[in-house]
């Protein structure tokens, strides 16, 4: 059953946009349960790093600052522990694109990682930060200016954790911000639900 998550209000459809970033093998979708207010992600993909990425985004473009929130989890037991679920901002759709994620993945490991250049390898440790706790449940991705913060907690009626912050100098005023899901196998198409989405200017 989808809980409440941290009191936050119900947020429309916005984002409106999805697509198959990288060309998977296995097609995924994004479909808005307006009776619920809930997102179900289906997605495959290799793999969010290296050069290059795949996956499932639901996405809508943002100019300046904002906050993003929302609770994530996995249905199912899945195929891979690192399957991946939660908020990413990129410059374009384009795999090899500049972006950085608040990451939750299937083993309950919560990162903070991102892409410096379009095109560069993700560096492991140089662009990543590690959360402290594990089955992160509540995501928060905020920008101010070019400094981005990731926040999580592990119930709906937690406080928020700071998990790290970075500066993305690559990364324009006008960018595109939404949710994805990569199954980090690209034979497995996995499934995800995103609820009580919130996005503040």
């Amino acid at each position: 059953m989808l809980a409440p998550c941290m009191a936050q209000k119900s947020a429309n459809d916005i984002f409106k946009n999805s697509a198959d970033i990288g060309r998977p093998k296995l097609q995924g979708s994004t479909v808005f349960d307006k009776e619920l207010n809930t997102y179900t992600l289906k997605g495959a993909g290799y793999n969010i790093w290296f050069n290059r990425d795949e996956f499932q985004y639901a996405y809508t473009k943002l100019k300046g600052d904002f906050v993003l929130t929302a609770c994530f989890a996995f249905e199912g037991e899945g195929k891979e522990l690192h399957r991946k679920i939660g908020w990413m901002v990129r410059e374009s759709l384009a795999d090899s694109s500049v972006h950085i994620s608040a990451v939750a993945h299937g083993d309950g490991l919560t990162v903070m990682q991102w892409r410096v250049k379009p095109g560069m390898n993700m560096r492991d440790p140089e662009d990543e930060i590690f959360a402290q706790g594990k089955n992160y449940r509540v995501l928060q991705l905020e920008r101010k200016g070019n400094i981005f913060i990731m926040r999580a907690a592990e119930r709906e009626d937690q406080s928020f954790t700071e998990v790290g912050r970075h500066e993305m100098e690559n990364l324009p005023g006008k960018i595109l911000a939404g949710f994805f899901i990569c199954s980090h196998n690209p034979d497995v198409l996995e499934e995800a639900k995103v609820w009580n989405v919130r996005v503040q200017q």
